[in-house]
């Protein structure tokens, strides 16, 4: 199974680098393209993994190897304006239990680069966990994104997520983002 999802998540990405990044709006202007604009609609597709609190506080490739979970979701993104919006998103990380194990909704602060594809992120927001014990949830993260053209892109963020103070655990996905 773990496998089979980094398979899928490496395919995807080697598609979505093969998208040919244009230089210019159209080839009668020299207009650079602004790859993150306000208004903007995006849909993610994206793998996870996340380890629990004791992986995290004694770090180890064997305990990581051993002790985290695979899984794969989806997310939906909406800028108001070029650098703040909002977004939720659903993963499940196993086939047993509910068939999502979590759900999300956050604000998203963005810090576009120039007018390049790079743009490094902030989030903060809550949710619901329904695998491994049903609870809410806070969480905070930060993440990177590259976009290849100003409609697909590549990310990769990790988040803190906070079910109370004693039981905190990581989760980081890597994916692709298309924007509308």
């Amino acid at each position: 199974m773990k496998n089979k999802i980094l398979i899928g998540a490496a395919a995807l990405m080697l598609a979505a680098m093969s998208v040919p990044a244009s230089e210019t709006i159209n080839n009668n202007s020299n207009v650079p393209l602004d790859f993150y604009r306000g208004g903007e609609l995006s849909v993610d597709a994206f793998g996870t993994m996340s380890a629990g609190r004791y992986t995290i506080d004694h770090l180890s490739s064997a305990r990581v190897r051993h002790n985290a979970r695979l899984g794969a979701g989806v997310g939906l993104n909406y800028f108001f304006t070029r650098n703040i919006g909002i977004g939720g998103d659903a993963y499940s990380e196993d086939n047993k239990g509910a068939f999502i194990d979590s759900a999300s909704a956050n604000l998203i602060v963005r810090f576009p680069l120039g007018q390049g594809g790079l743009a490094p992120y902030i989030y903060g927001g809550g949710g619901h966990q329904w695998d491994m014990g049903r609870v809410w949830f806070a969480q905070v993260g930060a993440g990177l994104e590259y976009r290849f053209t100003p409609h697909v892109g590549a990310f990769v963020d990790a988040r803190w997520v906070l079910p109370d103070q004693a039981k905190y655990y990581g989760v980081a996905r890597m994916g692709l983002r298309f924007a509308f």
